[in-house]
């Protein structure tokens, strides 16, 4: 059904209509849901106040809720991850904002020594809800230090979640999670994704969050889907000749890439992996072993990432399974490249269309 005879249906039934939503107004919308459902939610970043943030993400919290739950802070990331943590350790539940993706390094040491530890080192006295919003990855025409995948990172350090949506659904109900776990979550946000826009049916959606003070019925379904996506990935397109494996900003071009694969008469499955931690092995080792075939996609550089682990891991559960080995298409393993050649750089449909022809077909 079209979305325009999906809104029109709505109407007849009385039902409130799906509305047009962006990745960067849905991201918004979860964060003024959150602080309006609990006050110990508060904001805070570099220029996220009465501007809104340079993407605009938080644009109107400050207004809605004033300047002692949304406000700016000196351009100090190292600050800002301590602050967010001394917060947490008292009751509140910050979500704080690192404006670009490798702006976050400053930070790093806060992230890695003290927030993903102190659980741990207090055996568990100590929880700590909150967030780290970092857009990140490349595809908007930026220079170095503004277009870096770093997710890897954040992966590789026990005691962090690392979420990562690619869909306006997915936007809102994982930031809503993300705010609504005990524990430390570094979200990424894949920046060219910020302008893209879908349907989404609000109501619903704010329903998984209402009359549960620990936030998302994790234990309800619908329809057999978890609505928890907190260590669960979806598979976003049906095939059974091979699996791509991807998540965040690549999940669109891989999508691309198994439509053009179908007009060559193969059935490409994908796989978005929605959270790096936890890794939903059930889900993707299910995809292999249905199809055979492997091809992870993702932004990141090639040597000791994401991509590397999830080849890995999908090498030591289906080994039996596979027809071929599994491929990887990634960035290559240089520093992000100048805006005109960034298209080089990034995967493309071509690139991964090559990558499935390279999997050792029969025919």
């Amino acid at each position: 059904m079209s979305t325009v005879a999906e809104a029109a249906a709505a109407r007849a039934a009385g039902t409130p209509a799906p509305e047009a939503l962006t990745f960067a107004r849905a991201l918004t919308t979860a964060m003024a849901d959150a602080m309006r459902a609990d006050e110990n939610v508060v904001v805070f970043g570099e220029d996220v106040g009465a501007l809104g943030g340079v993407f605009r993400i938080t644009d109107g919290l400050q207004k809605e809720f004033g300047e002692q739950r949304c406000f700016d802070t000196p351009l100090a990331e190292s600050g800002i991850a301590g602050m967010s943590l001394g917060m947490a350790m008292n009751g509140l539940r910050p979500v704080i904002e690192m404006q670009f993706d490798a702006f976050a390094y400053p930070a790093f040491e806060q992230i890695a020594s003290h927030i993903a530890k102190m659980h741990n080192r207090t055996r568990g006295v100590v929880r700590l809800p909150l967030v780290i919003r970092i857009p990140y990855a490349g595809g908007i025409g930026g220079v170095e230090h503004h277009c870096d995948s770093s997710e890897a990172y954040y992966a590789h350090t026990p005691g962090l979640k690392v979420f990562t949506p690619a869909t306006v659904q997915d936007a809102y109900r994982m930031l809503r999670e993300a705010i609504a776990s005990d524990d430390p979550v570094v979200f990424m946000e894949p920046k060219k994704l910020y302008w893209s826009k879908d349907l989404v049916d609000l109501a619903a959606l704010r329903a998984e969050f209402d009359g549960s003070p620990d936030g998302p019925r994790s234990q309800a379904h619908d329809g057999g889907r978890r609505l928890s996506v907190d260590g669960a990935a979806v598979v976003a397109r049906p095939g059974t000749d091979a699996t791509i494996i991807t998540y965040g900003p690549s999940v669109p071009t891989a999508l691309a890439a198994a439509e053009a694969a179908a007009a060559e008469g193969r059935s490409v499955e994908v796989v978005d992996v929605r959270t790096l931690v936890p890794f939903d092995d059930e889900t993707v080792a299910a995809s292999v072993r249905k199809t055979g075939r492997a091809v992870v996609v993702a932004e990141a550089a090639s040597f000791a990432s994401v991509a590397s682990e999830i080849v890995a891991r999908v090498q030591e559960r289906c080994f039996h399974s596979l027809a071929a080995p599994v491929r990887r298409v990634t960035g290559f393993d240089i520093p992000f490249p100048p805006p005109k050649l960034e298209h080089y750089y990034l995967p493309s449909v071509d690139r991964i269309l090559d990558a499935l022809d390279d999997l050792q077909w029969e025919d």
